[in-house]
């Protein structure tokens, strides 16, 4: 049988509230990911490595264990006898570490993330439905790229977003939809395994991480937050832009100011679906179909 390595970073899914009944009032990250699986007799009929990689709530997620999540990933794919790697993760920054591992590995074997929105000691935890599906999707035959689990449903990395702050049904994938739903431990696909060129673990050996920054457009927004991030050393800005990649008049004049200085710079929509279209010619680049968030991460692994 092949071997599924999790990786545990914390998150909700390791989270403990003091009274089972409060979905709200916890701490994340309490609990390790060994004792998370033995918790789960289900996951008795699989062959399983667990790995603490970090142990944080994930809106303090950090470049450090990206880089290690990464190099962690990476090692064990390469074990002849590993079939995937499982990441449990909180969920308000998975978004970003799904993309994040899918520019770097775009790996040929799944790299689940998979996570919670109740704590562990729930009156109804999520967290176990949706790591035992997490580690069903790894355990496929032919199954590859990064990938997210969550509430039964399997997103794409590369498309994955959340979209609601406290139903257990808490991610989308935009426009693309979702790449299929398990059902009774069986995955109804409904589109291809994600690919991409991968940029490879080098972009990751800095210390020096350039600054992006994201900046939000809306009624009366003027420059100011731009031009005192040129001079804070920025090396990029994200503009979050209203509409169909739109600026207000004063922001966009800081941000070609910006771009003009070396900066730089991408427009991506703050609407929750779709990605910008563009029409004409734009003297600020567009970043697509990226999410504000994951321009960003674009942004830092590109830049030089």
């Amino acid at each position: 049988m092949k071997r599924i390595v999790i990786l545990g970073t914390g998150g909700t899914i390791a989270g403990q509230a003091r009274q089972a009944g409060d979905n709200v009032g916890y701490t994340a990250a309490q609990i390790a990911v060994g004792d998370l699986l033995a918790a789960i007799p289900a996951l008795a009929g699989f062959a399983l490595e667990a790995e603490q990689v970090a142990q944080v709530d994930s809106k303090d997620m950090s470049f450090a264990i990206w880089r290690a999540l990464a190099q962690r990933s990476a090692h064990h794919l390469a074990r002849d006898e590993v079939a995937g790697v499982v990441i449990t993760h909180g969920t308000d920054t998975l978004e970003e570490t799904a993309y994040f591992l899918h520019r770097v590995l775009a790996p040929a074997k799944p790299v689940v993330l998979t996570a919670a929105m109740r704590p562990a000691n729930a009156l109804a935890p999520d967290g176990p439905q949706n790591l035992l599906d997490a580690v069903r999707v790894a355990a496929l035959p032919g199954a590859r790229g990064v990938l997210a689990c969550v509430a039964g449903a399997v997103h794409a990395g590369c498309d994955v977003r959340k979209v609601h702050p406290y139903r257990i049904d808490a991610f989308d994938s935009g426009d693309a939809g979702a790449l299929g739903y398990i059902e009774e431990g069986h995955l109804r696909q409904l589109r291809d395994w994600p690919a991409g060129e991968a940029l490879g673990l080098a972009c990751t050996q800095r210390e020096d991480w350039p600054r992006v920054d994201i900046v939000v457009s809306a009624a009366g927004v003027d420059g100011a937050l731009v031009d005192a991030l040129v001079a804070l050393g920025a090396r990029g800005i994200v503009a979050a832009c209203t509409g169909n990649g739109t600026l207000s008049a004063a922001l966009e004049s800081a941000l070609l100011r910006a771009q003009a200085a070396g900066v730089a710079v991408l427009r991506a929509t703050r609407v929750g679906r779709g990605g910008i279209v563009e029409t004409t010619a734009q003297a600020l680049p567009s970043a697509g179909a990226l999410t504000p968030v994951q321009a960003r991460v674009e942004l830092m692994l590109t830049l030089r």
